[in-house]
């Protein structure tokens, strides 16, 4: 096959060993075309002659190239309302929480924001208004990707699978061929760029619920029971975790317990229920 760059076995399983010390992502060796099909593009963009002078390039330290590099082998497939039960129990899960204070919510790894929209509409649609007393941090660790959460500005066929009330209660038209989240709903939501690698989270209140769909996949075992060691401490009592439909938490029994269908309770919440 010819390429326009050389990549070596050497080039990929040193990618391999980067991505994995800066964002915890396991590479599989099926992975090799889709490595070098991303990162070419980050050697036409720096004007490079080959991927030992681009992780050279990388190794110098530079943050701006860092970012890209985790970028470019970040995956981001989302809609609205995936995995739609998951929105049916938080809404059940948010009728039995105590309003007599704040209620804070997690989207730990965003994407583009279509999943912590649908947990703000959740929200509205389940209180019956914006004006509620909840909160929703929305976090990713690709910056591009929080850009375009962050704008709220969506393509007609992102919202074409809502229902109509839906869309003209929550978005209103855009540009040819575009909607934008409404402000209302918009304010309900902090943006924020973080690694679920760093050693603490930028989280100072209690969650109620913390949503990691669909991005435990790409970490190995190990990686993923650090993660949701950390978890732990930041849910109360009665808080939720939401998995994704293929991620299964057998490894970390003694910190969470499976509730339903990919919903975890804290172990030793479910172990005072029992008693």
């Amino acid at each position: 096959m010819h390429r326009e760059f050389v990549f070596t076995e050497q080039d990929f399983q040193r990618i391999r060993t980067l991505i994995h010390q800066h964002a915890g992502i396991a590479l599989a060796d099926s992975k090799q075309e889709l490595v070098y099909s991303r990162l070419a593009r980050r050697l036409r963009a720096t004007w490079l002659k080959s991927f030992g002078e681009y992780l050279a390039l990388l190794q110098r330290g530079g943050e701006t190239e860092w970012e890209a590099f985790t970028n470019s082998l970040t995956t981001n497939l989302t809609s609205f309302f995936r995995e739609a039960h998951h929105f049916a129990l938080l809404a059940e899960h948010l009728r039995k929480l105590d309003k007599s204070g704040p209620i804070q919510l997690w989207c730990s790894a965003c994407s583009t924001g279509e999943e912590a929209y649908s947990m703000a509409i959740t929200v509205a649609e389940t209180f019956g208004g914006f004006k509620q007393p909840v909160s929703i941090i929305a976090s990713d660790l690709d910056s591009s990707v929080i850009a375009t959460a962050r704008a709220g500005r969506y393509k007609a066929e992102a919202v074409a699978r809502l229902s109509l009330e839906r869309i003209e209660r929550f978005f209103t038209p855009a540009d040819a061929g575009y909607f934008m989240v409404r402000p209302e709903l918009q304010r309900m939501i902090e943006f924020k760029r973080f690694n679920l690698l760093d050693a603490a989270y930028p989280i100072r209140a209690k969650l109620d619920a913390i949503f990691c769909r669909n991005v435990m996949i790409y970490f190995d075992k190990e990686t993923q029971l650090a993660i949701l060691k950390k978890f732990a401490p930041l849910l109360k009592p009665n808080g939720l975790l939401f998995a994704g439909h293929s991620e299964h938490f057998y490894q970390a029994a003694a910190y969470f317990r499976l509730r339903g269908q990919t919903v975890y309770a804290l172990a030793n919440r479910l172990e005072t229920i029992e008693r």
